[in-house]
């Protein structure tokens, strides 16, 4: 019996060995983002924001000697695929985290994520539904409900605003968006007197927002993932009168340079960038370090952290081994600061208005 246990002592520790990365193994991570089709737009970025805080970290050295390798699929933002894939990297490639976008997508794979014990890190859907998904799912970016309550408030309190309507994307994160704005708008005291659907990636809004605005709402909330300098421009051909206002999707650089945006004004999820560090990621890729880069070079950040961790204490890089240094490290300083007391992180929301092809703080709203 004795014997019997040793062997069984050994075994596991071999095992445990066995997941350790030898001095000069290859670290490797996955990443199911929608790299083609109408969400490409953003996971490119996203997609760009991983590979370049990877680069930076590989060009030190990597991590005690240990290169990184992100492994990107393509998932076309659709739930179904996000599964095939998934199982792809974990089952044959053995992967420990996963980076994904889009809620559909990020709550399919997060049955799969609890059942194999593989971190899922969202760096920029939104849907409440994710807070809660998966233990394993992790969202480094603050869910819809939170950021919403904070605008609405501002909305009605702040900007004088008692009647409102909705125009949103007909999908997990936009059906969210347009729940927790309600909410939020009415426990303030106003009123919501229309809200109109639009298909996800359709940037022809002139039909609902001619509905929208027979309503003659003081302000429109939209939440919509891409098409919003379309939107600007088609809401200046109808010459409306409301205000507009959206969430942190409004932060898209093209949407701050069209004039047809003066006056937006938005929630942002606080990132911040240095100014060399944006530079540098124009140089190489021709395009802004705008939010999705930095929210996903931020989450890479948080992942590697873990990874330091697990590889300095001498512990196996494992889904369940980042899960827990991920709460035993906390808080994590990058682009922005970031704080795990649970699944989902805690960071500071600001209200910014577009003005003169600039995008402007006007309030500070901490952390709670």
């Amino acid at each position: 019996m004795r014997q019997l246990r040793r062997l069984a002592f050994f075994a596991a520790a071999l095992g445990a060995l066995a997941s350790l990365p030898a001095a000069a193994d290859t670290i490797k991570l996955g990443a199911v983002l929608p790299l083609t089709g109408p969400a490409a737009v953003v996971g490119t970025q996203e997609q760009r924001g991983i590979q370049y805080a990877v680069d930076e970290v590989n060009a030190k050295g990597g991590i005690a000697g240990h290169k990184i390798e992100v492994i990107f699929e393509d998932n076309q933002a659709k739930p179904d695929q996000s599964v095939l894939l998934f199982n792809k990297l974990v089952d044959l490639q053995k992967i420990p985290a996963i980076f994904t976008g889009y809620s559909g997508p990020s709550l399919a794979m997060a049955p799969l994520a609890t059942r194999k014990k593989t971190l899922l890190v969202n760096g920029g859907a939104q849907a409440d539904a994710l807070d809660k998904a998966s233990p394993y799912l992790i969202n480094t970016i603050p869910v819809l409900a939170g950021e919403l309550e904070v605008l609405a408030t501002y909305l009605f309190a702040d900007a004088g605003k008692k009647t409102a309507a909705i125009l949103f994307e007909n999908n997990a994160a936009g059906i969210a968006g347009r729940d927790d704005f309600l909410g939020s708008f009415e426990k303030a005291g106003g009123k919501i007197v229309a809200q109109e659907p639009v298909p996800f990636g359709d940037t022809n809004y002139r039909p609902a927002l001619l509905k929208l605005a027979a309503a003659a709402p003081e302000v429109l909330f939209v939440v919509i993932t891409s098409g919003t300098p379309q939107l600007a421009d088609q809401i200046r051909q109808i010459d409306a009168k409301f205000m507009v206002a959206g969430n942190t999707f409004f932060s898209d650089p093209e949407l701050i340079a069209n004039p047809n945006a003066e006056g937006f004004i938005h929630t942002q999820v606080l990132i911040n960038a240095p100014e060399g560090m944006a530079a540098a990621f124009k140089a190489k890729y021709g395009t802004e370090f705008d939010f999705f880069p930095k929210q996903y070079y931020n989450a890479a950040t948080v992942v590697m952290s873990c990874i330091e961790k697990l590889l300095k204490d001498g512990k196996p890089i494992t889904g369940e081994n980042l899960r827990a240094a991920l709460f035993e490290i906390k808080t994590f300083k990058g682009l922005t600061t970031t704080v795990f007391n649970t699944n989902t992180a805690a960071t500071q929301i600001n209200m910014n208005r577009i003005t003169a092809k600039a995008d402007t703080t006007i309030k500070v709203i901490p952390p709670k």
